[in-house]
Parts: C-alpha cells; sequence; structure tokens
C-alpha cells in the first residue's frame, strides 16, 4: 500500500476537550500536508476545520455524542442536525452502551434510526467500544446499527479507559458486517505496523491522531 492510498484511509483526529483553535489549525495542516482522506473533530469546531479544508478535497466528520454516547436522542438528533448545516460531510454517531447493554434494543436502534434520518444523504457511522463489549453484544450493536440505516461501525471512541482497537475487534466487525459496510478503528493506533495490520483485519478506514508519524513511515 502506497503512502498516498494510506492517507486516503485516514481520518485525522483532534478530539482532545484541551484542543484549542490554534490545535484544529494544525490538524488541518497535518491533512493538508500529507493529502488525508477526512478531518475528525468536536461539533465545536466543525465549521473552523471545514472552512480551512474548502476545497482541499478532504472531508469533514463530526462525532455526535461524543464520548460517552448518553445525551438523549433529540439532543444528538439536533446535534447531527447542526454539524452538517455547518459543513461536516460525515458524522461518528456515539452508541450509548449502557442500554446496549441493558438490553435496551428497541429504543437503541430506534435512536440510530433517528439520526441517520435527519441527516439524509449523510453517512453515520455507529461508534462501539468494543473492549467493553462481548463478541455477542459486538454482533447485537453492528445489527442494530445495520438496521437504523447506518453506513458503518467505529471500534470504539478512543478514550475509554478499557482501550481502543485491536485486530480481534475488527475481524469480528469485518465478519459481522461483510464487505459491503463501513468498519473504522480507532483508539491505539499509533504506528505504521498497527495501522496496516487493522487494514489487513479489514478496516476500511482508520482514525487516529497520529496520522503523521504513520504516514512518514510508510513507502512512497
Amino acid at each position: 500500500m502506497t503512502r498516498r492510498e494510506l492517507a486516503a484511509l485516514i481520518d485525522h483526529a483532534v478530539l482532545q476537550p484541551e484542543a484549542r483553535e490554534v490545535d484544529i489549525l494544525a490538524g488541518v495542516e497535518v491533512v493538508l500536508r500529507w493529502g488525508i482522506g477526512h478531518y475528525c473533530v468536536k461539533p465545536t469546531y466543525v465549521v473552523l476545520a471545514a472552512e480551512a479544508l474548502h476545497d482541499s478535497g478532504a472531508g469533514v466528520v463530526s462525532v455526535i455524542g461524543f464520548p460517552h454516547g448518553t445525551e438523549r436522542t433529540a439532543i444528538k438528533v439536533q446535534a447531527a442536525e447542526l454539524a452538517v448545516e455547518e459543513g461536516a460531510g460525515e458524522l461518528d454517531l456515539m452508541l450509548n452502551i449502557g442500554l446496549v447493554r441493558s438490553g435496551h434494543v428497541k429504543a437503541v436502534a430506534a435512536e440510530i434510526a433517528d439520526v441517520v434520518r435527519a441527516v439524509p444523504g449523510i453517512p453515520v457511522q455507529v461508534t462501539l467500544e468494543t473492549a467493553v463489549f462481548t463478541p455477542a453484544e459486538t454482533r447485537l450493536a453492528c445489527r442494530l446499527a445495520i438496521e437504523g440505516g447506518a453506513a458503518g461501525i467505529e471500534t470504539s471512541s478512543g478514550f475509554h479507559p478499557a482501550g481502543g482497537a485491536t485486530v480481534t475487534d475488527v475481524r469480528l466487525l469485518r465478519e459481522t458486517l461483510g464487505p459491503r459496510f463501513g468498519v473504522k478503528a480507532a483508539g491505539g493506533i499509533r504506528s505504521l505496523a498497527i495501522a496496516l495490520d487493522m487494514i489487513a483485519a479489514g478496516a476500511s478506514r482508520l482514525s487516529t491522531p497520529a496520522s503523521a508519524a504513520i504516514l512518514s513511515s510508510s513507502r512512497e
């Protein structure tokens, strides 16, 4: 895989709670310098990122309900609509992990569907926390996301103390979803070797703050 091919699969992520405007603009420079496919930011910074990347070819991804997913559905819907209005071309919707694990599958499926319907034509990836899910819960979450109209699944927020993506998690997601849906690996992807392992396991996208380090190690 060439550097350009790898860069196209990366979401450069600047999601730290302490991130300032200058940090978002520094992230823009990383995206432009390396030809990265997408830039993932919090809703506060969608306008700044979208304006800075206008006509660059890089897409802006906004997280919704990040990082815990416990906001009420109406709040997530409003946040999704506003993020798209302000320039986001894709959304990473944080799943309500506790509701899934409590067995409230209808409520979870309805929430996903409500957000997807609110932003027609906008790909919505549903973010799990695979590190705290059993394999059965991961499969269930995948089913609920797809039934709700999601475009794909992201392994994790990258902020849970239990950890981020693993090759085993990515492989399970790909086996469960099949080839039609996206699998985004996130959390702990900080080297070229890990990035390539995730892709080999079935990831179609990678979300990482370490984009420059990964791409500088890749072959042109």
